[in-house]
């Protein structure tokens, strides 16, 4: 079965910066594993926040890459409709646009509270994501929440 993600670009910040790391382990499980949902606007987000210049200490191959990955393995989902509802944090709106509009399992995200709770999918840390597509294979679909 086939796991339908958004990724927060706070998860895609920390595979940058800290090589290694659960997001960067779970990033790549999520490549393995999963389908990754975008749109345009997520795709803008990816690059204009990855681009700033206090990511320039990063070494430019692994941006690229990262870029890359993004660009080649995911599937955009086109227009998204709007989510009408009060959120934590509005820059996160989008996320929860994406996976409405694709039908995601789950957005993973390093700011889990920033999400409403009764979105119809799960957000999850890295790290709960990655124990589920590594360790538990009967797991590896997200619950509905």
């Amino acid at each position: 079965m086939n796991v339908r993600l958004v990724v927060d670009t706070n998860v895609l910040v920390s595979t940058l910066l800290k090589p290694g790391s659960v997001p960067d382990r779970a990033l790549g499980a999520i490549w393995r594993s999963a389908t990754v949902l975008v749109d345009a606007r997520l795709l803008a987000e990816y690059h204009e926040v990855l681009e700033r210049p206090k990511f320039r200490a990063a070494p430019r191959a692994r941006l690229t890459e990262l870029l890359a990955l993004v660009r080649e393995r995911s599937e955009d989902v086109g227009s998204t409709p709007a989510y009408g509802r009060p959120m934590h944090d509005e820059g996160d709106r989008i996320f929860v646009e994406v996976a409405l509009a694709g039908r995601a399992d789950a957005i993973v995200t390093g700011n889990i509270r920033h999400y409403p709770e009764d979105l119809g999918f799960e957000v999850l840390p890295p790290a709960t994501l990655l124990a589920r597509l590594e360790d538990d294979p009967r797991a590896r679909k997200p619950s509905s929440s």
